[in-house]
């Protein structure tokens, strides 16, 4: 098989219809045996049921649904994982980013690149919120990474089978593609676009806190550089702390007047206090996928993969 297009679902069922005339479209004119698969979590509308309607139409569309709802990390992963084409293309079903770049993306495969992924050049139907926390999470993440996690990209990406088996050895529970692919590294570009708005419905990620999430799991998961900041910072203010504490020896030894102290007090003591639970809760972060890493839980689980006419439990 030339191609596999992965396809994490999640309350879609308006857009599944539109998003496979188009991507269907392009597949045919490229001339690629393919296979598009749906990963499910699974919903409350009859996304499902779409899904299921268009397989008896085209026996190159594929369902994988997964016992409960693993979010969308976890279902991208087990489509790459599962995809058996030699190229593995990961797009989402709302048509922000067009079917159509994927020829392009496939031309710089063609000329030796193991990684294509689309780069955004300008972001319709996204908040001013959501673009500022991009734009610096971004600049963050890769000031403090330890691997370079392109700029401006989402999960629309192309993988070969050779990048695709070298994330298959990589048992992480926190599926962060866009440091997982760079962490593999290999040879990698870029296809710039201009991402349009949703086809239909609403996103399913908090329009405030998910760029959070994700920006959040892409530190902690590829950077130890928070923990030795937190050491550089407990440094410096136990310094400011003996620095104080030795001007107030001083101001007793020579006999003036000590400082008025209440207000003085309230503040370092709030002020230290607030440092310390803030080290402590990004410490809480790491402790957190330590321990969901030791317990070796699966990233996902398949209740069932849907092909024409059959069904393999």
């Amino acid at each position: 098989m030339d191609i596999s297009v992965v396809v994490p679902v999640y309350k879609e069922a308006n857009n599944i219809q539109p998003f496979l005339e188009r991507m269907e479209k392009v597949l045919t004119s490229l001339n690629l045996s393919y296979e598009i698969l749906f990963c499910l979590d699974p919903s409350p509308d009859n996304t499902e049921e779409v899904i299921q309607q268009e397989i008896q139409r085209n026996p190159q569309i594929k369902l994988m649904v997964f016992s409960r709802r693993f979010g969308q990390p976890a279902a991208s992963m087990a489509g790459i994982l599962h995809s058996k084409g030699n190229n593995c293309v990961v797009i989402d079903v709302d048509l922000q980013d067009p079917p159509e770049l994927i020829e392009p993306m496939l031309a710089k495969v063609g000329e030796g690149y193991e990684v294509v992924y689309a780069k955004r050049r300008s972001r319709k139907g996204e908040t001013v919120i959501k673009r500022i926390i991009a734009y610096f999470g971004y600049k963050l993440i890769n000031k403090l990474s330890d691997v370079a996690i392109p700029r401006n990209t989402g999960d629309f990406r192309i993988l070969t089978r050779r990048v695709i088996e070298e994330l298959r050895r990589l048992n992480e529970s926190h599926g962060f593609l866009r440091g997982l692919v760079a962490y593999v590294g290999f040879k990698q570009a870029f296809v710039e676009y201009d991402r349009d708005e949703r086809y239909a419905g609403k996103g399913n990620y908090n329009r405030f806190t998910g760029s959070l999430k994700i920006g959040l799991n892409g530190l902690i998961s590829f950077s130890s550089k928070p923990l030795q900041m937190m050491s550089l910072m407990g440094a410096v203010l136990a310094g400011f702390s003996f620095l104080l504490g030795f001007w107030y020896v001083v101001q007793k030894l020579i006999g003036m007047s000590l400082t008025p102290g209440l207000s003085t007090t309230v503040l370092v003591v709030t002020f230290f206090a607030g440092v310390q639970l803030l080290c402590l809760g990004l410490m809480g972060e790491y402790i957190g996928r330590i321990y969901d890493e030791v317990k070796r839980r699966p990233m996902y689980i398949v209740d069932r993969v849907v092909e024409k006419r059959h069904e393999i439990a």
